[in-house]
């Protein structure tokens, strides 16, 4: 009997521990320009990170928010995701048009950071664009793993096209 328990116990750690194996670790975040090629090949909605090196935020976001299993495999699967510094010094393009770094004091600003943000500058803010890689809306703020799953899940469901968020949010179940 000890045995037997022993080696159930035992199959079921292993099954876990193989199953977590399977779940990936990270987003696999890409360039503006790998987007724009994966795009072409297979459609899929769009999330960039607008962030910068010295916010605090975004660095508790990418701790966090970006490391949760959920999060991770919903955006994996359903979006490809770009890391975009708001404070890029390269030239970057996008649809046909270059974007460039913009000094403006002591720092600057990347000319495509400042139209995906429609010109309110924020960190972090996450930028959802669609298939065709025309925006559905910029959203700013920090967001909690919770917060995040609800906004991603509405916006890669499509649901922002027939369905106020509010009214998603009253029937919305967390995978979390």
């Amino acid at each position: 009997m000890k045995k037997s328990l022993f080696v159930f116990v035992f199959a079921l750690i292993a099954f876990n521990f193989l199953k977590a194996q399977d779940q990936p670790t990270h987003i696999n975040w890409m360039s503006i320009e790998e987007m724009e090629a994966a795009n072409t090949k297979e459609p899929r909605k769009i999330i960039i990170d607008v962030y910068t090196d010295w916010c605090g935020w975004c660095k508790r976001m990418d701790k966090t928010t970006f490391q949760n299993p959920e999060i991770v495999r919903y955006i994996n699967e359903n979006y490809y995701a770009v890391k975009l510094d708001g404070e890029a010094q390269g030239v970057i393009t996008f649809r046909d048009a270059e974007y460039k770094f913009v000094k403006q004091g002591k720092r600057g600003y990347h000319e495509l950071a400042a139209t995906l943000l429609q010109g309110r500058m924020s960190y972090p803010s996450i930028v959802y664009l669609d298939e065709n890689l025309d925006m559905i809306q910029p959203v700013p703020g920090y967001k909690s793993p919770e917060q995040m799953e609800q906004i991603i899940k509405y916006i890669g469901g499509s649901h922002y096209q027939t369905t106020e968020y509010e009214e998603f949010l009253k029937e919305f179940e967390s995978a979390l």
